[in-house]
């Protein structure tokens, strides 16, 4: 169990704390929904989950087979609904690997990302597409 607490600092603005580490981030609306965008939405938090999730996992495999996955970036774009509720539509993720395409744990590693927790958190309505770019052999 992990503890995060948040306060509301007004004006569509919070600070969140990491109970393990003391770690602080701030929260604001975004400026589509009534915020100045100073900082990530709570939504943004979620589509940054995912791409923080998907290579953490990837780290795990990849040093326990001894692979160096140092490079590895991932882009996330988050898409919002038209329509109410108001929420995630849509993460595109663009995941650009410091490995040939022919690497033999490429199967692994794939599977390993779309296996990733938060990904199996987000709910089934949230389209998820992913792209992959591996270094040319």
């Amino acid at each position: 169990m992990v503890e995060i607490k948040l306060e509301y600092q007004g004006d569509l603005h919070s600070e969140a704390v990491h109970g393990p580490s003391g770690k602080r981030l701030e929260t604001d609306a975004p400026v589509d929904n009534n915020g100045r965008g100073e900082s990530f939405s709570p939504t943004d938090l979620v589509a940054t989950g995912l791409g923080a999730c998907m290579s953490t996992v990837m780290g795990i495999v990849a040093k326990r087979k001894e692979i160096d996955l140092t490079g590895l970036q991932v882009t996330v774009r988050k898409f919002m609904s038209a329509d109410l509720p108001r929420r995630i539509s849509r993460l595109e993720l663009d995941l650009d690997m410091p490995l040939p395409a022919s690497h033999p744990e490429r199967r692994l590693l794939e599977s390993t990302a779309n296996g990733c927790p938060v990904h199996h958190s987000l709910h089934p309505d949230i389209e998820v597409v992913m792209k992959w770019t591996w270094q040319e052999d």
